[in-house]
Order: structure tokens, then sequence, then C-alpha cells
């Protein structure tokens, strides 16, 4: 009985892990949807409602973004036969 009760368990925290991560997925695609200066400005006033604790997650996500855009924007590539321009 022990093994069957340790793996419903593992089943059920599994389960609950998928679930948390497509929360997060769908959270990171709707923050990323906040581009403009305006957006984000609106956007951080919002949060600057609430407690840290709060939008602890939802800061984390958008400083990831930002770092991306940062990096992308950043980044030189070279084009169509290496010609960088």
């Amino acid at each position: 009985m022990q093994f069957t009760t340790t793996l419903r368990d593992a089943r059920t925290a599994l389960a609950n892990r998928r679930t948390m991560r497509v929360a997060h997925r769908r959270l990171a695609e709707e923050l990323a949807s906040f581009r403009s200066t305006a957006e984000r400005a609106e956007l951080d006033e919002l949060l600057s409602r609430h407690s840290a604790e709060e939008t602890e997650q939802i800061r984390a996500i958008l400083h990831r973004q930002d770092v991306v855009r940062r990096q992308r924007s950043e980044r030189q590539t070279a084009g169509l036969g290496g010609y960088l321009g």
C-alpha cells in the first residue's frame, strides 16, 4: 500500500509542477505584450500599489524580459554574406 501512496503523491506533485509551469508561461507571455515605455510605466504604477512579496514573480519575469531585449538590441549579427554594415 505504501508504494501506491508514494506513486500517487509523485504523480500529484508532477501534475502540480506542470500546472505551475503553464501558468508561469502564460503570465510571461502576457507581460511580454507590455513593450512601449508608456505601457511599462503604467504597469510599474500598478505594481507599485502592491507589496514586494505580491509582485516578486511579476518583477522577476519583467527583469528577465528586459535583459533579453537589451541583449538582442546590443548583439550585432552578420547579415547576408557576413557583412556587418
